[in-house]
């Protein structure tokens, strides 16, 4: 038994760290589409460094993808055993009562906001590689924010981008905190951390909605 308890809070801390990295992620990324909005040449000049920099393709790169597929896959993981550990079924079960929406709806929010990744994975990852390694185009570091503009064009895509969001956000609003309560974090800066995990939770897709939607209404004009 304690080693099966030790090994679920094994799963919840690499789980939890796996999250917070790619939390980290999420911060870095949007602070370079937001330039997108204010200052289009510089978002071109960090996208063209992000794209041909070799540290950040060969290292940072593979390391953030397997993070995307650790952080799902023990999400997933640790949802089934949970499901599977409830030996004791209550004849009926108010789930409103004990648990808020979003902690009962983890992996539903996550399984959505892991297909947005794959639809956005294909928008500019997947184009990304066939335009420098199997077109073999020549560097153009202007291409960009054009790149980016129009692939929110479509009104489709657009309103998969917002939606995805706004489930980043339910998901982000609960798995956020918990990462540090799983990491055992629990002090008197806990509830400082709280109210940080909530705004970032709200602000950082709010800002990616904003993004897709400024973008939508400002399609460029040839």
């Amino acid at each position: 038994m304690s080693g099966l308890i030790k090994s679920s809070i094994a799963r919840k801390v690499v789980m939890a760290l796996s999250g917070l990295f790619l939390v980290f992620f999420l911060a870095q990324h949007f602070t370079i589409n937001i330039t997108s909005v204010i200052a289009p040449d510089t978002f071109n000049e960090w996208s063209h460094f992000m794209g041909y920099n070799g540290l950040v393709q060969f290292v940072l790169q593979p390391i953030l993808i397997a993070g995307v597929i650790v952080h799902f896959v023990m999400g997933i993981a640790l949802e089934i055993k949970n499901n599977n550990a409830r030996a004791i079924k209550y004849n009926k079960y108010n789930g409103s009562a004990n648990a808020s929406w979003m902690s009962r709806n983890m992996i539903i929010t996550g399984l959505v906001v892991l297909a947005f990744l794959g639809l956005h994975f294909y928008d500019f990852w997947v184009h990304e590689m066939s335009y420098k390694y199997i077109a073999g185009n020549p560097e153009d570091p202007t291409r960009y924010y054009e790149e980016t503009v129009e692939k929110f064009e479509p009104f489709w895509r657009t309103v998969i981008y917002v939606i995805s969001f706004v489930l980043l956000a339910l998901h982000l609003w609960h798995g956020f905190a918990s990462s540090f309560q799983s990491m055992g974090v629990n002090n008197k800066y806990k509830s400082a951390i709280q109210t940080f995990t909530k705004v970032y939770a709200i602000v950082i897709p709010l800002g990616f909605i904003f993004i897709a939607l400024y973008h939508h209404l400002n399609p460029i004009t040839h």
